[in-house]
């Protein structure tokens, strides 16, 4: 018997033939009346969402995590709203790159195409659900979803009013196909299956990730974990500096571009530091310092920080603390512990500032702005598949570009080769 998994990639690849020949105008109007549907079925979804919440805190998920699983109507409404900004942005398909002529008469030509089925593979954020169907679409690919067990009432829903919205246009339903088996063998049945998947983006956690890469042979994009770092070197400016480590830790700290570790030159901290721990206390959120922070700030509680929790991405309201000596040991440390995702610094020197930017080795890199704007929505992309920390084909957000491959198109006259 043929699985769930091959079954709906055959149905995906089968329809993107036709989704490699549609025009902008149709592939818009489907994305926009899903964007109408979303909204149209909103109730049904937050219905549907609050199943998953439900045994999500039957089960003691965090409430960071149940944070990303959640919907309301005004998460709903943002969803669509992405897909609307896709529907606004550039169609980069049949974009001509390059184009020239060769001395025997050849006419030749770069183009951007699809890249064809686009397998996903993701965690508890139904929000993904619909960016990365979106996007994919958008650059008439078509998409296999496959997301977290955490999800699968608010995911099962989600693709029923995106396929139910598509039968009104010229794309095909099939374009979109939900891997509804939560079992772990069939995220492994995805990463096997070369003809039917050109390629497989995972998303989510340290764990997922390494086990798409380590045993894929569909070709991947990496979207790496975030252990995401600032340092506030001896000249930045106070206030500058809290609201910005304040806002990379607190404001979302589930998702990738949260601040992990803060790095703190031992100037500004023996200024400032205690100051603006209590800040973080305040929040909630639990110290884990190197001794030197424990000296500091005797009189807030800090876990010892070991270099395991200066390796691991908490996703909660867990944040590392270590005072260095200068810009060489917090790129030293960015160096052991960075996951090549984005880092910060936050300083009035600017000779500092550029020798940061132009050795850091991260896909995004900041000076004085909070590492949470490493987003497709923020960098103007409308939505996005997820972030790339690689440097093969794509790297940092991946917007619409990402998604698509190039074609040579190559015209003659009779022209043979002698």
């Amino acid at each position: 018997m043929i699985s769930e998994v091959r079954q709906k990639a055959t149905l995906a690849q089968k329809a993107a033939s036709t989704m490699n020949n549609l025009t902008t105008d149709q592939k818009n109007e489907a994305l926009t009346r899903m964007a109408d549907r979303l909204l149209a079925e909103s109730e049904a979804i937050i219905a549907a969402n609050g199943l998953d919440l439900q045994r999500g805190r039957d089960q003691g998920t965090s409430p960071s995590l149940l944070d990303r699983l959640a919907l309301n109507e005004a998460r709903v409404e943002a969803i669509a709203e992405g897909l609307r900004q896709i529907v606004s942005l550039p169609d980069p398909v049949g974009e001509l790159l390059e184009q020239f002529d060769r001395p025997n008469g050849l006419r030749v030509e770069k183009r951007r195409v699809p890249l064809g089925v686009i397998g996903m593979i993701y965690e508890a954020r139904p929000n993904v659900t619909v960016d990365a169907t979106g996007l994919c679409l958008k650059t008439g690919n078509s998409v296999v979803l496959r997301g977290g067990s955490a999800a699968i009432e608010s995911n099962r829903k989600i693709v029923e009013v995106l396929r139910g919205a598509l039968t009104e246009t010229a794309m095909p339903a099939d374009a979109i196909q939900l891997i509804e088996d939560s079992d772990r063998a069939s995220v492994n049945e995805m990463l096997k299956l070369n003809g039917l998947l050109d390629v497989v983006i995972p998303r989510g956690g340290a764990s997922l990730i390494r086990n798409v890469v380590e045993n894929a042979t569909v070709p991947v994009i990496e979207t790496g974990s975030g252990i995401c770092h600032t340092f506030i070197d001896d000249s930045a400016i106070y206030q500058m500096a809290a609201e910005i480590v304040f806002n990379a830790k607190v404001q979302r700290p589930s998702v990738c571009n949260s601040m992990e570790t803060l790095l703190v030159h031992e100037a500004f901290a023996e200024r400032h530091l205690a100051q603006l721990a209590e800040r973080f206390v305040e929040a909630n959120v639990e110290l884990r310092g190197c001794g030197r922070v424990a000296e500091l700030l005797s009189g807030i509680h800090v876990k010892p920080a070991t270099n395991e929790d200066f390796a691991t991405e908490y996703n909660d309201y867990i944040m590392n603390v270590r005072i260095v000596a200068n810009l060489d040991e917090a790129l030293a440390h960015i160096r052991i512990f960075g996951t090549k995702h984005s880092e910060c610094i936050v300083t009035e020197n600017m000779e500092h500032a550029e020798r940061f930017i132009q050795e850091v080795d991260a896909a995004a890199v900041y000076h004085n702005a909070s590492t949470r704007f490493t987003d497709g929505f923020e960098f103007g992309f409308g939505a996005e598949i997820g972030i790339s920390t690689q440097k093969l084909h794509a790297r940092g957000p991946m917007g619409l570009p990402a998604l698509t491959s190039t074609k040579y198109r190559i015209y003659g006259n009779g022209q043979i080769r002698g």
